[in-house]
């Protein structure tokens, strides 16, 4: 299942700007910045959906809200088109600097002319895709515009008017295309009544190979359908696997039933945990310097706890056939000052406190109430953690006998 963290970034303007990074569960085959629809935002159906989809064939996929749309600031009404790629390759920096380069660049609707524009400026992608995508965003405005210059976004109106497009013409973008050196895919639905058809005859006209052209039937333009999303994640994961420089499959380790192997992956604390049968991710979260991609040490030990108390209590219940409907436990982590070692050799000593509270549902009598509390801390793992414990070390180079 992929992992979706969300994360926050400043532009060149110092606003700061809200994304999303959806990442596969496995082996990453190369990162996509996806840059969404004219006044949309990152979490539009299509978006998630495709991002969803791509991260599934081993593609992450970053994607954010332009400034002033959806969970960003800044004031839309302040932005051009202009400002908008200025977004685009501050998203590219940042990936960069705290993840990966982005390797593909995808663009819907507006977004799509956004890339298109801002991929001389991102070296590191090696393929463009745009989706329903305009040639130029005078196209967009002469569309969406109104007659006193201004577009509807919800409940507001907003003035669009030439300086929006200024310097991002339809010769000026005739030219940005043609000079791209990079691998592009069109994919544009025939019936779309917000962007023609004829635009991305335009894009792929001005193109230089390699080059190719998907249509997409009777998709509209928002891409509302699910089944479209998935044929666009597919065959545009299919297409920019020739492009992707994408790792060697990992092998997962060997692991005996009953141990358990971590091991590091591409990031600062990401580790790959694995038993015989299973395999998950720990992080440390971003305060701490991880990406939060999973869980940290301390909520994988309060885990441990907590699902071997409910199963223990699970189990006793069914044996006795007692009416227990659910059971939730809550646990906590902290450290406290030991009161009884305030004249110790070391007077700031401290000890670690596991906190758990059990919630028993069902018509239970005050005795099985009372048992069942009882049973709790018989758990397996309870009595590991309060029995007496000896970490013991294997020479290194060594694995387990």
């Amino acid at each position: 299942m992929a992992s979706n963290t969300r994360i926050e970034f400043t532009n060149d303007a110092g606003v700061r700007l809200s994304a999303a990074l959806v990442q596969p569960d496995g082996a990453t085959r190369g990162y996509a910045l996806f840059a969404h629809c004219f006044t949309c935002s990152k979490n539009i159906a299509a978006a998630s959906r495709i991002s969803r989809q791509l991260a599934a064939q081993g593609i992450a996929v970053f994607r954010f809200d332009f400034t002033g749309l959806g969970n960003s600031a800044g004031d839309f009404g302040n932005t051009d088109f202009a400002s908008n790629v200025d977004d685009l390759v501050a998203a590219a920096r940042f990936m960069t600097a705290e993840y990966a380069a982005p390797d593909l660049l995808i663009g819907h609707s507006l977004g799509g002319a956004g890339v298109l524009a801002a991929a001389a400026a991102i070296p590191s992608a090696k393929a463009v895709v745009t989706l329903g995508a305009p040639a130029s965003a005078e196209h967009v405005v002469e569309r969406l515009g109104r007659a006193d210059g201004t577009v509807q976004v919800g409940t507001e109106r907003f003035s669009v008017d030439a300086s929006f497009v200024a310097d991002y013409s339809l010769a000026l973008m005739r030219e940005r295309i043609a000079g791209l050196r990079k691998a592009l895919l069109v994919m544009h639905a025939p019936l779309d009544d917000t962007v023609s058809i004829e635009q991305a005859g335009i894009i792929f006209g001005a193109a230089k190979h390699p080059k190719s052209f998907i249509t997409l039937d009777d998709a509209d333009h928002l891409l509302s359908s699910a089944e479209d999303t998935e044929y666009v994640a597919q065959t545009l994961a299919a297409w920019s696997s020739r492009y992707l420089a994408a790792p060697a499959a990992a092998t997962p380790p060997v692991v005996a039933a009953g141990r358990v192997t971590v091991g590091e992956l591409n990031r600062q604390f990401l580790r790959s945990v694995h038993t015989d049968d299973h395999h998950w991710l720990a992080d440390e979260p971003r305060k701490l310097g991880g990406h939060n991609l999973g869980p940290d040490p301390y909520e994988h030990l309060l885990a441990a706890l907590g699902t071997c108390t409910s199963m223990t209590l699970r189990m006793y219940a069914e044996r006795n056939d007692w009416p227990l409907t659910d059971v939730q436990v809550h646990l906590r982590h902290s450290r406290e000052h030991r009161v009884d070692c305030d004249d110790c050799e070391d007077g700031n000593r401290r000890i670690e406190v596991l906190e758990r509270a059990i919630e028993l549902q069902g018509p239970l009598t005050d005795d099985q109430h009372r048992r069942l509390l009882q049973i709790a801390n018989r758990c397996p793992v309870h009595r590991t953690l309060e029995g007496d414990l000896e970490i013991r070390y294997a020479a290194p180079g060594r694995a387990l006998d």
